[in-house]
């Protein structure tokens, strides 16, 4: 089924023109194509997760579980309710996941052009690479987490980012920049790191090409956990700064409080639904990825 998206996709540029493009532009193509998938299906699980990390404290001791939690959203928002904040999602992980891509594209061609990086540089390459998009993406990442919420009620992404602007200033579309970062350029550094060593591993094997995207899918997935599983404290952190009305909130003050109010545990509310949501979308976008890159005669 991958293959036949991946054949559609040249006639998704005027004339069917994608073969022309600058290898940068190409990749940057694939990663927002494969972004797209993955974001559409696996939006229910970011949202879960938001709605689990902001619990108040007063409900710490019989607070709802994730499929309690996930039927009360279908019994007072509907089924579509699971899809709350897809636009700014789309916003920042369409381009988002594009820019990723194209950039690790890049880094790799200068760097390693003719062998790939060792274990510490796919951590580097990959940190780096998620760095360059996390900050240009932040802004949706801001307007996504509190239209998960459900505590804001704004009308538009529009509304949402100008509201931002004007009641907490240019630096209110950056809140939680740092925490951002040291969940998502750890977890892509790891990822990258364990995503290449699975495939070199099991590259030693004989495989038929026919199940070259489950091989990949399956190296994903393995990556995934491990990455998803260190950075969780940074993405509990990052949630409650960006619901956060108050200014000046620095990384140390929101940690602190998580640790008073919820515990260790507090730490890792919702990691369930993003290890899944996180698992299942890198593997996604990296088969995806992967195979169109192949198709155009590249190497990813």
């Amino acid at each position: 089924m991958l293959s036949h998206s991946v054949m559609a996709a040249e006639p998704l540029l005027p004339g069917g023109r994608l073969s022309q493009l600058h290898p940068v532009l190409k990749a940057f193509v694939c990663g927002s194509l494969s972004g797209t998938c993955s974001t559409l299906l696996f939006q229910p699980l970011d949202l879960l997760k938001t709605r689990l990390q902001t619990l108040p404290p007063a409900t710490a001791g019989r607070r709802p579980g994730m499929f309690k939690l996930f039927l009360n959203i279908i019994q007072n928002e509907n089924i579509f309710g699971l899809w709350k904040g897809l636009l700014p999602s789309f916003l920042r992980c369409i381009p988002g996941v594009g820019l990723y891509f194209s950039t690790l594209y890049a880094a790799k061609q200068h760097f390693f052009p003719k062998q790939g990086p060792s274990p510490i540089e796919s951590v580097l390459l990959g940190a780096g690479s998620r760095t360059v998009a996390g900050v240009c993406m932040l802004p949706f990442t801001v307007v996504k987490t509190r239209y998960e919420s459900g505590k804001f009620g704004y009308r538009s992404v529009y509304g949402a980012l100008n509201n931002i602007y004007k009641t907490e200033g240019p630096r209110g579309l950056f809140t939680g920049l740092t925490a951002t970062l040291l969940r998502d350029a750890p977890f892509s550094g790891i990822y990258l790191m364990f995503y290449t060593q699975a495939k070199k591993i099991v590259q030693h094997e004989e495989i038929d090409p026919a199940f070259s995207s489950l091989q990949n899918f399956g190296c994903g997935i393995m990556a995934g956990i491990m990455a998803s599983v260190a950075t969780q404290p940074a993405d509990v952190i990052k949630t409650h700064m960006q619901l956060s009305h108050e200014k000046n909130r620095w990384t140390g003050q929101v940690a602190t409080h998580i640790f008073r109010n919820h515990g260790v545990t507090g730490f890792f509310r919702g990691g369930f639904p993003r290890a899944l949501r996180r698992t299942f979308m890198a593997a996604m976008a990296w088969t995806v990825y992967e195979q169109m890159m192949e198709k155009m005669g590249l190497k990813s």
